[in-house]
């Protein structure tokens, strides 16, 4: 009878809160993962997988745990949570029982009303051709970046003008189908000329189906993959290091398209993951693409690249000069709370590796045509503990293990433990994992974390990990350590929400004259002062950074946010913010809502003024149109960046416009 009434009152809240906040869910990913900005450049592939779910969510009564593994900001107990949850209650009636899920806090809470629904109908069978042909939608996007200003490169040095722009076709059938097209220009880059006889300077295709019988998922074309902890196979999407953290615990094996203007870290082939029983899994894959590399005068890899520019004639040269050839596969096993798998990889490049050893941080980089890794992954879950892992190994000798503990030590506290060690020989060409040094290889360290919700409406989150480096690494010729801090401290109640964070890092690196190390500190700081009615929202927020290593450089940003929905269909948003640093080590990094599949976290150093202003407008269920407007007003300099991307200005102001065509 209790729950019925809880039921009944959470459907009064949800739907009277859809009324009222109808806000961009990318606000509560910024809460999630803010202050990660080591690995930003991944955030645009996360952001693009959400932004897909947003569109095709999933029926929470219904979902798999594979389904819910699609959803990245999950961790293994919350998922466990939610599957048992459904199974002894015989499902959900309303979004509002989440509220029920001990493990999910407020801000994950407010994620999923996003990406799942509520829904008694049974699971469908898999379609029919017909079916297919008749029901599949169609989704066009097109995409422009219009500068109002010229670089450099742009009047002489780039091959092509200076309009980025991009398109997207996708036509599918639920979660059963999917087949897309992608088209994407940089700045800078020709159409319809050099190497881009075919158009565009990046194209990616693929199809995938998913629930046609025993074969759970199967991708054509270009696909991302991720087996275990990801130390053998993950070239899908990260966060950064207190993602990964609420992630960890999640040993899933991952297969999508790659349906991203990324033009590295993807694969281009076949991959499937097939049901043989109720409890085991096998997956493969097959790859053959080209990749942008530098080559020395042996006419070997000296470097991959991945940054995917195409601009100058040095850059063209580059393009597609070498090949990769991967095949890899995973047996996975799952019984009563305990898993186990067994993970294999092999590449190939048509020329061999040959890094410039010279510099020490290179010295154990990986060399030669042909490359292996193996692996095991394992782990148990209860409804306390959790614990998992993988250890692997290659053809290079070297060893890596990854190895994770969690404990539920009350309904609102949960403790957490990261171990890991990658051997200084040990490497892997496709993989990606926690790490405070960025790669799978040179490092041993230990984490520790908390998640304590005190009450409904405060919640604090805290860890600290220190990483050992047996051998030199980029901007340290010697071995060296790194220890990370962070607190977090969120307070909501009502329409008020009130967030700080601090983060404090301590790096050893060279000195100026690379004759010994001395330590780099940073610290950063945050706190947020958000407000929402029922048709507008506002958030204030100050950022600070200070950076103590050569030099010392201190940073602050003060900026404004706020949200207004005049009209159902139409909603605009405005940013401000004023930001003085003395250099790029207190850089500061904010969010601002952009288009669709984009997540825009500019970087911000020196003395200025940031300003934006953001429309959508969904004209009906067909069509929508978005257009942003930002600008930035440097007050310490009258040009902006160097070399090819130098502005002759002391301003920078770029539109954005996108259009979607739903048919």
């Amino acid at each position: 009878m209790k729950k019925i009434y809880f039921i009944i009152i959470m459907v009064f809240i949800s739907l009277s809160g859809k009324a009222q906040t109808e806000h961009s869910w990318g606000k509560y990913l910024d809460e999630l993962y803010q202050f990660d900005d080591d690995n930003i450049g991944s955030r645009e592939d996360a952001f693009e997988v959400l932004t897909e779910l947003e569109q095709h969510p999933i029926n929470i009564n219904t979902a798999t745990r594979d389904d819910l593994e699609r959803i990245p900001f999950l961790n293994a107990t919350q998922i466990e949570d939610l599957l048992a949850y459904v199974y002894q209650y015989n499902g959900m009636k309303t979004l509002g029982e989440l509220m029920l899920i001990e493990s999910l806090d407020d801000t994950r809470r407010q994620l999923l009303q996003h990406f799942v629904y509520v829904s008694n109908d049974e699971t469908a069978a898999f379609p029919s051709l017909r079916n297919i042909l008749k029901y599949g939608k169609h989704d066009l996007t097109l995409a422009a970046k219009l500068p109002f200003y010229d670089r450099r490169g742009d009047i002489n040095g780039y091959l092509g003008y200076k309009y980025q722009h991009s398109l997207r076709y996708k036509f599918s059938f639920g979660e059963y189908l999917q087949v897309g097209l992608v088209g994407s220009q940089d700045s800078g880059e020709p159409f319809f000329a050099d190497k881009n006889a075919m158009g565009y300077d990046h194209y990616s295709f693929y199809a995938i189906v998913r629930k046609l019988g025993i074969i759970k998922t199967l991708a054509v074309g270009r696909y991302k993959v991720r087996f275990g902890q990801g130390l053998v196979v993950n070239n899908d999407f990260g966060f950064g290091k207190l993602a990964m953290i609420s992630n960890l615990g999640r040993t899933n094996n991952a297969i999508r398209a790659h349906s991203s203007r990324s033009q590295a870290n993807y694969l281009q082939g076949a991959a499937t993951t097939v049901a043989v029983g109720r409890h085991t899994d096998i997956s493969a894959f097959v790859s053959h693409r080209w990749i942008d590399a530098t080559l020395n005068d042996r006419g070997a890899i000296q470097t991959i690249i991945e940054s995917g520019y195409h601009r100058t004639k040095l850059e063209m040269m580059r393009k597609h000069n070498a090949s990769q050839t991967s095949a890899g596969g995973n047996i996975q096993w799952r019984n009563n709370g305990f898993h186990a798998g067994i993970t294999g990889l092999f590449v190939h490049f048509n020329r061999p590796l040959e890094p410039n050893k010279k510099q020490v941080h290179r010295l154990y980089y990986p060399e030669g045509y042909d490359f292996w890794n193996a692996s095991i992954n394992y782990g148990y879950m209860n409804h306390r503990w959790s614990l998992s892992g993988e250890t692997a190994t290659g053809g290079c000798g070297g060893i890596a293990t990854l190895n994770i503990a969690s404990f539920q030590a009350s309904r609102s506290l949960s403790l957490m433990a990261v171990q890991r060690f990658y051997g200084y020989q040990y490497h892997s060409l496709h993989s990606e994992s926690f790490s405070e040094g960025g790669s799978v290889q040179n490092e041993n360290g230990v984490l520790l974390g908390m998640d304590w919700r005190f009450n409904r409406h405060l919640s604090l989150m805290a860890y600290t990990d220190y990483a050992y480096f047996s051998q030199p690494r980029y901007q340290a010729s010697a071995a060296s350590d790194a220890w990370d801090n962070l607190i977090s401290a969120i307070y909501t109640r009502g329409s008020i929400s009130l967030s700080a964070r601090y983060r404090l890092k301590i790096r050893t690196k060279d000195n100026a004259e690379k004759t010994a190390l001395i330590h780099e500190t940073t610290q950063r700081g945050r706190l947020s002062f958000s407000y929402s009615m029922p048709k507008w929202a506002s958030k204030t927020q100050i950022d600070v950074a200070n950076s103590d290593y050569k030099s010392a450089s201190f940073g602050y940003m003060l900026s404004e946010h706020a949200t207004f929905h005049p009209l159902r269909w139409i909603q605009a948003s405005a940013s401000i913010g004023y930001f003085h640093t003395n250099d790029y080590s207190s850089r500061l990094y904010v969010y601002e809502r952009g288009l669709l599949y984009s997540f825009s976290f500019p970087a911000f150093y020196g003395k200025g003024l940031r300003y934006s202003l953001f429309a959508r407008a969904d004209f009906n269920r067909h069509l929508m149109l978005i257009m942003k407007c930002g600008s930035t007003k440097y007050f310490d300099r009258d040009h902006i960046s160097s070399g090819l991307q130098q502005i002759n200005a002391s301003s920078m102001t770029d539109l954005e416009l996108q259009i979607r065509w739903k048919f």
